[in-house]
């Protein structure tokens, strides 16, 4: 099994090296002849490469999900952002004395009307994810997100959530300022909002620091997005206390869109781009745009008190209980 994305995927990359060498010899090829021989031989590598790609995500276990799901070159909530949303204004802060990069968020005009996106972020360099302490908001993330949700509830913006974290940050300083409770209070605030609200997983949907903000009328996820109580590593190390089988708790997890979908988690499945979002990016951003502003078109009619009450009994829904 893969241990790793860059590992898993090294075939369909040694495969696009080569149609790239064999670009950059056509072009300086003079020889007619040779030219159209090279030609050729790239028309067939990327038959080659694009039957690979479809039949190697046909094929996709939990496992893989996760590694698609953490690519290097994934967008990002600020990729959504800028592709998706005019006139976005982060806003940082959460009022008592903290700030956090994991959580980025602020009004934005989504096609000429505004709304509040909230987000995680994740870095793409050792700096920047040092930066945004890779995805995992501290306590002062979720306080900032709860003053977001309350600004969109007074001037009636709906709220965007962009979930991609591997959980919360499980450290002694976000332990002793209350990230149990920070957590809790944006659940409780996203459950109080009367305006519309739309949450969609775009890669990692990791424990309690994913429902910290999408306890959303609508859930949607990425087709190659995960969505988990425990990051698989975590599951194994506790289980197991063999973190490298991190493969098999993938599995035992149940965390991919189609079993979230299944077990009633979530409302929709966002397809990806051929090969995944990382592939194309722009395209990915129109996907997902197409899917936001048609849940917020079926919610926006919707009388506060509906909105309020559908998204209790979405979640009032879930599990499998018995009553004594």
């Amino acid at each position: 099994m893969a241990k790793n994305f860059d590992e898993w995927n090294r075939p369909l990359k040694e495969l696009e090296d080569g149609i790239d060498k064999l670009k950059d010899f056509a072009k300086k090829e003079t020889n007619p002849a040779k030219k159209t021989d090279l030609e050729s031989k790239i028309d067939e590598l990327e038959k080659r490469r694009d039957n690979y790609i479809e039949v190697m995500f046909q094929r996709l276990g939990p496992w893989e999900k996760v590694l698609v799901a953490r690519a290097p070159k994934r967008p990002y909530t600020l990729d959504y952002i800028s592709a998706i949303f005019t006139d976005f204004v982060e806003l940082q802060g959460d009022r008592r004395g903290f700030t956090d990069n994991a959580i980025i968020g602020g009004p934005a005009m989504l096609d000429g009307k505004p709304v509040m996106v909230v987000g995680h972020q994740k870095g793409r360099n050792i700096q920047e994810r040092q930066f945004r302490n890779f995805g995992m908001a501290k306590p002062e993330g979720y306080r900032k997100a709860i003053r977001l949700f309350d600004m969109a509830e007074r001037f009636r913006m709906p709220v965007i959530s962009f979930v991609d974290t591997p959980a919360a940050d499980p450290g002694v300083e976000s332990e002793s300022r209350g990230i149990s409770e920070a957590i809790a209070a944006g659940m409780f605030k996203m459950f109080e909002l009367t305006v519309p609200t739309v949450a969609i997983v775009i890669g990692e949907g990791g424990s309690g620091g994913a429902i910290g903000i999408a306890a959303s009328n609508r859930v949607l996820m990425l087709e190659h997005s995960v969505y988990s109580v425990i990051p698989p590593e975590g599951c194994a190390a506790i289980l197991w206390r063999m973190p490298e089988r991190g493969a098999d708790a993938a599995t035992a997890l149940k965390l991919t869109a189609e079993h979230a979908l299944q077990l009633g988690i979530i409302d929709e499945i966002v397809k990806e781009p051929k090969g995944g979002a990382h592939r194309d990016p722009l395209e990915a951003s129109q996907i997902v745009k197409s899917a936001i502003t048609r849940h917020l078109a079926e919610l926006t009619p919707l009388a506060p008190g509906e909105i309020k009450n559908e998204r209790y009994e979405k979640f009032r829904k879930m599990g499998i209980f018995e009553v004594a």
